[in-house]
């Protein structure tokens, strides 16, 4: 696998990465993931490659790795019998891994993660937002042209990309959710360490804290949740580019004593807390090309409030544990107030959500990925092909900066 991204980065492709990778794992396939090296020492993990990488200028958050160090590599690759070079992001690692099935012979597999036309403008604020949409959709049109499979995790980016002209051979993948490791949670302790009243209301917004995350959104629904319930508390868990700005934002709107804003939390533990202490998720970004943090909220029984834009109105579909609010402050606030207002409703979307939940297993979409694997394996997608097929599907992934 290639990727700009990887744990201890966190956000969704990291999530995704680790999710179908712990799955193949327990089903008998191999994997191996490149990914840039982080700052903070990561300990030694088994069938990680991590490349040296310097910082990405406007997000520190992320890394950029050098393709030529990647391609490099292709020589000891190719004694290690792999089948198969999955993508993961759309910078480095796009170039890398196409440049690397070329050198070993593979065919070349990539998922479609992000919503690139709406993720670049946010980065590249100096260029027109028209032109930053018709870059990123040109982009996308040649990126996947150089593939031989496209995943997306949706049907609405799936309708998204084919709109652009896309033609590549496609599956609707999304990932699946580890319900194993979304039960427990001890939400007054999680009150408790940051001094909130267990009979607060309480609002949660888990996720990578960036522009395209839509959370001055959120925080103007906030502000008018506020005028009915005047000591509700919105806790926003997460860190990114956004931060300075929605704290900002949070003065400029008078919600300092509503807004807690707090880092990145571990995911096997504080992290479970924060989700068990909320009494409701919100989340509203008209970006995402999933939404696994509305998967884990209805796992763990949070009633969840979100819109139903591109990936998310896939994991909103047909739910009982959430409810769809429209894509404009006002009424957002109102159905938000309503679940805060009403115990009874709030009872009865915890004991649907984690129902809903099951039905997006981790192991069912990582049978589906090695499906898929071993198609464009046995197929032979390429001329240039001359081993053997064959039934296991391994993945070379490298992980570059960046994409969410």
């Amino acid at each position: 696998m290639v990727s700009d991204v990887s744990f201890p980065r966190v956000n969704g492709v990291s999530t995704s990465i680790a999710t179908f990778r712990q799955s193949l794992l327990e089903q008998g396939h191999q994997t191996t993931l490149i990914a840039p090296a982080y700052p903070a020492a990561s300990p030694e993990e088994p069938d990680v490659i991590r490349m040296p990488s310097f910082a990405v200028p406007r997000d520190p958050e992320d890394r950029m790795m050098s393709r030529r160090r990647i391609v490099a590599l292709a020589p000891g690759l190719k004694t290690q019998g792999y089948d198969l070079v999955h993508i993961h992001t759309p910078f480095v690692a796009h170039y890398a891994g196409v440049a690397l099935g070329e050198q070993l012979g593979l065919p070349v597999v990539e998922t479609y993660h992000t919503f690139f036309e709406e993720y670049l403008y946010h980065y590249v604020p100096l260029l027109p937002r028209a032109l930053t949409r018709l870059l990123a959709r040109r982009m996308s049109v040649t990126q996947c042209r150089a593939v031989d499979a496209l995943i997306v995790p949706s049907s609405q980016m799936l309708a998204r990309l084919q709109s652009y002209g896309v033609t590549a051979r496609t599956e609707v993948l999304p990932t699946g959710l580890d319900l194993g490791r979304f039960r427990g949670g001890d939400g007054p302790a999680f009150r408790a360490r940051y001094g909130i009243d267990r009979a607060r209301p309480l609002l949660l917004h888990i996720s990578r804290v960036a522009h395209e995350k839509n959370i001055d959104f959120v925080l103007a629904a906030v502000s008018l949740v506020r005028r009915h319930i005047p000591d509700v508390l919105l806790v926003v868990a997460g860190e990114g580019p956004a931060l300075g700005h929605l704290r900002r934002l949070a003065g400029r709107l008078g919600l300092q004593q509503n807004v807690l804003f707090v880092a990145y939390l571990d995911r096997g533990t504080t992290l479970l807390d924060c989700y068990r202490a909320g009494d409701a998720f919100v989340f509203a970004s008209r970006t995402e090309t999933q939404g696994l943090v509305l998967l884990e909220a209805l796992a763990l029984g949070v009633p969840v409030v979100s819109t139903a834009i591109m990936g998310t109105a896939d994991v909103l579909r047909g739910v009982r544990g959430a409810l769809i609010a429209p894509d404009e402050v006002e009424g957002f606030a109102a159905v938000t107030t309503r679940v805060l207002q009403e115990p009874r409703l709030r009872a009865e979307l915890a004991a649907a959500g984690p129902a809903d939940a099951a039905s997006w297993s981790a192991p069912a979409m990582a049978e589906r990925l090695a499906a898929l694997y071993a198609e464009l394996v046995s197929r032979a997608v390429r001329p240039r092909y001359s081993r053997a097929a064959t039934a296991v599907a391994r993945e070379t992934t490298c992980l570059p900066s960046g994409s969410e």
